[in-house]
């Protein structure tokens, strides 16, 4: 019982804990590589599955009145564009500098990176709103289709990104993350209103399936970590300007949030990021050395939630 209520208290930096130490048992225990790289694929192909089922947990409480879109989802979204260009600004001015065009590079990234699509589970857990959420990270991904197109050829010369690619990619990662499960939670809450009830009455079984994963993204987060071929000194800043990155995210996100009422959804909403979508987009397009930033971010973002969620079990109320 110490144990769990131990994890309770602080799980995602338990998840983080246990997702290191699992990947560096199986990666360095002679008799469980085999076991490792069998069984580690298919955690990772399981992830998708995880995710959509988690959504669902969650949509089933999420109350439609509150998915009507508000100003501060289109305010975060102009400040998101604006941190972006400031960055291939930034990369225009000093790109010419190997090193330093690899760690900007990262930065972007973490900037124009989309709303992580588990984000309405940990803001249920701090108190934000469900439904705001839904509807904030349905436009982040219409502003990505948009504005990755228009920014990518102008940090890498050579990373063709078509509207006509990158709009399909969008729309499938929508509707089969985001859509799908929200139409099926609102189905099962008209037709099939008592497992709904069943659903909703396991207290926190979308957050323990976030936990799940995060697991998993941290071993593989760590196992990118290990094998990046870069010097010391630039793998420390591709560890340290993501921290700065998401403190800066989360402070606007808060900021601009208190003035419609809505801190906590705002703040996740600008700071929680769809870290996978960058890992992938910085390999595909960019200087695949600079995905130790989004991967990194993975890192500090769910250190942030886990004080926040520590705090306010402790205190009754968020500090930050």
């Amino acid at each position: 019982m110490k144990v769990f209520s131990f994890f309770r208290k602080f799980a995602l930096p338990c998840s983080l804990v246990l997702g290191a130490l699992g990947y560096l048992i199986f990666a360095n225990v002679p008799f469980l590589q085999p076991l490792g790289d069998a069984v580690g694929p298919r955690f990772v192909e399981l992830m998708p599955v995880v995710l959509f089922a988690l959504l669902y947990v969650t949509f089933c409480k999420i109350e439609i009145k509150e998915m009507k879109p508000k100003a501060w989802h289109f305010v975060l979204q102009l400040i998101r564009t604006s941190l972006a260009l400031l960055m291939v600004i930034a990369i225009c001015l000093f790109g010419k500098n190997y090193e330093a065009k690899v760690i900007l590079e990262g930065a972007f990234i973490c900037f124009i990176c989309p709303t992580a699509a588990a984000v309405a589970v940990v803001t249920e857990k701090l108190g934000g709103s469900i439904g705001s959420l839904t509807t904030y990270t349905v436009i982040a991904n219409i502003f990505t289709m948009i504005i990755i197109p228009s920014l990518f050829p102008m940090v890498e010369k050579g990373a063709d990104v078509s509207f006509l690619y990158m709009s399909m990619m969008v729309f499938r990662n929508v509707t089969t993350v985001l859509v799908v499960p929200l139409l099926l939670a609102l189905l099962s809450r008209k037709f099939l209103p008592r497992f709904v009830d069943k659903v909703k009455s396991v207290k926190d079984l979308g957050f323990y399936m976030w936990c799940f994963n995060l697991t998993i993204l941290m071993g593989e987060t760590l196992r990118n970590f290990l094998h990046a071929t870069v010097s010391g000194w630039i793998l420390a800043l591709l560890l340290i300007v993501p921290l700065v990155v998401c403190l800066v995210q989360f402070a606007i996100g808060k900021a601009v949030g208190r003035h419609w009422d809505a801190s906590i959804s705002a703040g996740q909403a600008l700071g929680q990021k769809n870290t996978i979508v960058g890992i992938w987009l910085t390999l595909t397009f960019l200087n695949p050395l600079a995905a130790v930033a989004p991967g990194a971010y993975v890192v500090w973002q769910n250190l942030v939630n886990g004080w926040q969620l520590w705090y306010k079990e402790k205190y009754g109320k968020l500090k930050w």
